[in-house]
């Protein structure tokens, strides 16, 4: 199946689990119908500036599946602590982190498994780049030594990703 037809696929299935009633293909709205959804559903919410919503039904290469989903208000982001954001966003911010997080999100999960992969560094600045992660959220551990993303992180880190893609 080609991407284009999975997508479709997933923007039916989506529609049909919001009630939403999806335009028809070729029409001008085709590209826009979760935002001419969104602009319904926050103009029945008495939100006059609307929102932000993002979601994701994922399998992630070691086969377990996350769906997830959040909504703000344009008032709740705008007045939100942006530094606590930049701390969240910084952790990102190493190419290190986020192939440590990609090789975790795909099944290594120690870091006697991460230590194998190249060019993560040594076991001591794998760990300190795990507990980067872990403060701002981005890591859990799971017990024994063992890391993982949190179920509800998966999806806002795929959307932090798929938004810095040019």
């Amino acid at each position: 199946m080609s991407l284009e037809e999975r997508v479709a696929a997933l923007e039916r299935r989506l529609s049909a689990l919001e009630g939403a009633r999806q335009p028809e293909t070729g029409t001008a709205d085709t590209d826009r119908w979760a935002v001419a959804r969104l602009q319904e559903e926050f103009a029945n919410a008495d939100e006059p500036d609307g929102g932000v919503v993002f979601a994701g039904s994922v399998r992630l290469p070691n086969d377990q599946r996350r769906d997830w989903q959040a909504g703000f208000t344009t008032g709740d982001l705008i007045e939100d602590d942006w530094a606590e954001t930049a701390e969240c966003l910084a952790a990102l911010g190493s190419p290190v982190r986020l192939r440590l997080l990609r090789e975790i999100m795909g099944g290594r999960r120690t870091a006697a498994e991460l230590a194998e992969v190249d060019g993560v560094g040594t076991s001591g600045q794998i760990y300190h780049h795990l507990r980067q992660l872990a403060a701002v959220g981005w890591l859990h551990t799971a017990g024994r030594g063992r890391f993982e993303v949190p179920e509800t992180r998966v999806v806002p880190l795929l959307v932090a990703l798929a938004s810095a893609r040019r």
